[in-house]
């Protein structure tokens, strides 16, 4: 079982130092800080199943590295949810084929809304519906998953989780997050506990 673990390990890590970098994750910053620290809106992340769990993944860090971002279920978006929207506000849509129906139709109804609004994929089909249509498409690099039948969303997942983090981490460094910032936003807990001692 130890070298099958190693090999499951080394498998993700080719997958996330494979992750192709482009001028993309210059153009999603200069989106996501136009958007919602220059326009004071704030980030919607959306997905379908576990694309969606990741999407609300990144949705929650954002909002306590000091980027305003909340999930929208797609579904829900159609039932009314679509209502959060407003025009200074920025979409990340996360879907690995990039085909995703749910996905597809939340594009359209938001271009309806606010035709302007500007939309970021992550996607591991770039050449999809999704990524020809966005104005900014982060690449996973299509990673095969590790799951034996190569159908469960794993290192697909995984890359995705990556991305995310470094969106984060490169837009705290864009504001200048403090200790102080992210204590604010902390109140309890041993995070909370930490960054007031530092």
């Amino acid at each position: 079982m130890k070298d099958r673990i190693e090999k499951l390990l080394e498998q993700e890590a080719k997958a996330i130092k494979s992750i192709p970098i482009d001028e993309a994750y210059e153009k999603a910053i200069i989106l996501l800080f136009d958007s919602i620290h220059r326009k004071h809106g704030k980030l919607i992340a959306s997905g379908m199943g576990k694309a969606g769990q990741i999407a609300q993944n990144i949705a929650t860090t954002f909002s306590s590295t000091g980027t305003p971002a909340i999930f929208l279920h797609p579904s829900d978006a159609q039932h009314g949810d679509l209502g959060i929207i407003q025009n200074n506000d920025i979409i990340l849509l996360v879907s690995n084929s990039g085909k995703t129906r749910e996905i597809l139709e939340l594009f359209k109804l938001s271009r309806n809304l606010y035709p302007e609004i500007p939309i970021i994929v992550l996607t591991g089909n770039r050449d999809s519906p999704l990524g020809e249509l966005a104005d900014a498409v982060l690449f996973t690099g299509n990673p095969a998953e590790v799951c034996p039948l190569g159908l469960t969303p794993t290192t697909s997942t995984t890359t995705m989780t990556v991305i995310g983090d470094i969106l984060v981490v490169l837009m705290m460094e864009r504001i200048k997050f403090s200790n102080q910032d992210y204590a604010k936003r902390h109140h309890g807990g041993y995070l909370g506990r930490k960054s007031r001692s530092e």
